[in-house]
C-alpha cells in the first residue's frame, strides 16, 4: 500500500478517481498495491498496469542554467527560419517553433522571476503579519508580467516539442555540422543507463504500526517502468509489490515476538527485470 496525500497522482500522471477500487479512504489516505490484502487483481492485474509514460531525453546541446537556456532558445528562434528550405520546414511548424521559443523566454526571462520575488514578498509578509510594528498591513498580490507582443499562450511540453522537432531535423541529411553548431543543436542525447550497475538504493523506516520503504528511479526515470520489491519475514524472498511511484508502505502487521524483516528490489522494463539487485536492508519489527 502507498499513502495518498492531496497532490498525488496515479501512474499515468493523473489525479486518481474516485471510482479506482484500489483506493481507500481515511486518515491517511492510501492506494492498495499488488501483494496488498484486498487488491482488485481482476481490475488491475500487476503485469497489465499502464506503462509509465516515458518523456523526451535531457539534450547535451540545451543548457542546464537558466539564464544560458535564453540565450539558446533566442538563437534558436532566430535562426530557424533561414533554415527551413534547407530542412524541409513548412511555415507551419517554423511559426510553432518560433512561438514556443517566445512562450519559453517569457516563462524564464521575466513570469519565473517575478514569481520567485513574490514569494520572497509572501515570506517576508508572514513575518510581518506575526510580529511587525504595529500599523496598516496588506497582503501582496501576485501580478504576472504582461506577454511582449508576439508573445502568446502555449500548450504545456512547449520544450519537448521543440526537443522532438530537433531529432527530426538531426535525421535529415541536409542538417550537417555546420548548421547544427550555428543551431546549437550539436551533441548527444544523454545516455541510457548501465545495467551492468544500475540497482535501487532503499530505505527504511518504522512509521506507526507500518514500514517505509523508500526508493527512487536513480535520475534514470525515463528508461525504466517499475520497481520490483520482494520481503523476506524469515521464510525466504516473496514479492511484495511492482512499484510504479518511488515509495512504498509496507502495512502487513506486526508480529507479536521482535522480528528482522529484510527488503531488496530491482526495477523492470516490459514486465522484465534489468539491472542488478538493491543491497538488502533490514528493520527490527515487533516485540
Amino acid at each position: 500500500m502507498k499513502t495518498l496525500f492531496w497532490d498525488s497522482l496515479d501512474e499515468n500522471g493523473q489525479p486518481y478517481r474516485f471510482g479506482d477500487k484500489r483506493l481507500r479512504w481515511g486518515s491517511p489516505a492510501y492506494i492498495l498495491e499488488p501483494g496488498d490484502p484486498e487488491y482488485p487483481y481482476e481490475d488491475f492485474p500487476p503485469h497489465s498496469q499502464p506503462k509509465r509514460k516515458r518523456t523526451m531525453t535531457n539534450q547535451a546541446y540545451y543548457p542546464t542554467r537558466q539564464a544560458d537556456q535564453i540565450v539558446w532558445l533566442e538563437n534558436f528562434r532566430n535562426k530557424i527560419a533561414a533554415y527551413a528550405a534547407t530542412l524541409g520546414l513548412t511555415t507551419e511548424q517554423v511559426d510553432a517553433l518560433t512561438a514556443k521559443c517566445r512562450w519559453l523566454i517569457y516563462i524564464l526571462g521575466s513570469w519565473l522571476p517575478a514569481e520567485r520575488a513574490y514569494n520572497l514578498a509572501c515570506t517576508q509578509a508572514s513575518k510581518t503579519a506575526q510580529t511587525g510594528a504595529a500599523g496598516p498591513f496588506a497582503l501582496p498580490v501576485f501580478v504576472p508580467p504582461a506577454l511582449p507582443a508576439g508573445v502568446t499562450v502555449q500548450d504545456a511540453g512547449a520544450l519537448t516539442y521543440i526537443f522532438d522537432k530537433i531529432a527530426e531535423i538531426k535525421e535529415s541529411d541536409n542538417c550537417g555540422e555546420a548548421l547544427c553548431a550555428d543551431l546549437r543543436i550539436h551533441g548527444p542525447v544523454a545516455g541510457a543507463p548501465d545495467y551492468a550497475i544500475l540497482a535501487p538504493k532503499l530505505t527504511l523506516k518504522i512509521s506507526g504500526n507500518k514500514v517505509e520503504l523508500g526508493w527512487g528511479w536513480e535520475g534514470y526515470a525515463k528508461f525504466l517502468d517499475q520497481c520490483e520489491l520482494q520481503v523476506d519475514r524469515g521464510t525466504g524472498w516473496q514479492i511484495l509489490t511492482f512499484d510504479t511511484t518511488p515509495g512504498y508502505t509496507d502495512s502487513t502487521p506486526f508480529p507479536a515476538t521482535l522480528t528482522q524483516w529484510k527488503y531488496r528490489g530491482i526495477y523492470r522494463v516490459d514486465d522484465e527485470q534489468v539491472g542488478q539487485w538493491s543491497a538488502e536492508v533490514s528493520i527490527a519489527i515487533g516485540g
